[in-house]
């Protein structure tokens, strides 16, 4: 973990994609203790920047995200989760979180 560029805040960008689909399904923030959390528990966990609090997803939704693999950009300041997601990603109930088209926010 030391040689990953945290950001001025101490966190990193992480997107998620199904490992099965190769669909993206979302894009959240990590710190030190997430990226930790995810590692020893095999599922996703997230800082939350609004609430200021670790974020297990699924949790409450049920929602899991079993990861596969975690992989690390060249600039080694964004991380891509593999997983295999127990159903949506996003808050909507959508299964991605990308969705909508840029022209549908017109």
């Amino acid at each position: 973990m030391d040689n990953l560029k945290w950001d001025e805040n101490g966190l990193l960008p992480a997107v998620v994609q199904d490992d099965g689909t190769g669909q993206v399904l979302m894009v959240a923030w990590m710190n030190r203790e997430s990226l930790q959390k995810t590692i020893e528990t095999g599922e996703t966990v997230f800082w939350s920047r609004s609430r200021q609090e670790l974020w297990h997803k699924g949790a409450t939704s049920g929602n899991i995200q079993k990861v596969v693999e975690i992989r690390v950009d060249c600039d080694a300041d964004t991380l891509l989760i593999k997983v295999a997601p127990a159903g949506a990603a996003c808050h909507t109930g959508a299964y991605s979180c990308f969705y909508r088209a840029l022209e549908e926010l017109s």
